[in-house]
């Protein structure tokens, strides 16, 4: 006796109707189904821990190129800025306004690396987490009807 065939909705192809279907075969298709779970759920996580480490990699970048930018302009700069304002303050204080401006600079650029560090940490595949903490919870509530 042939069983009547259902569409499949993941893929489109033609299944036996599951009220027909075998114990056996209902625990291969749930063993194949939660295989296939497993498998995405893992693919969704490796996702996420890329884009949180590149997240990472962006900020140490900033923080590396801001800390350069600071050494770089304050060594460029700093001689022509306090022989320019030593022409009308005493030397030491030119030098001192010119070092302030610098480290406020560099703090600048400091704060918005560690903004950029913190949105990536910590490196936890949160989606997958709470998408694999519902699936688990679907399945207990089939299980337990």
């Amino acid at each position: 006796m042939s069983r009547p065939l259902h569409p499949d909705p993941l893929n489109g192809t033609a299944r036996p109707d599951p009220a027909e279907l075998s114990t056996a075969d209902l625990l291969r298709q749930l063993t194949d189904q939660v295989r296939t779970l497993v498998t995405d759920e893992v693919q969704l996580a490796k996702a996420e821990v890329t884009a949180k480490g590149k997240k990472v990699g962006v900020g140490a970048g900033l923080a590396g190129a801001g800390t350069m930018l600071a050494l770089a302009g304050g060594l460029a700069f700093v001689a022509a800025a306090i022989a320019a304002l030593a022409l009308v303050l005493p030397v030491w204080a030119s030098a001192l306004i010119v070092g302030a401006v610098l480290v406020a600079l560099g703090g600048l650029l400091a704060l918005v690396a560690k903004k950029q560090i913190s949105q990536a940490t910590p490196p936890v595949p949160e989606q997958a987490i709470d998408s694999t903490k519902r699936d688990v919870e679907a399945i207990r509530r089939e299980v337990h009807r």
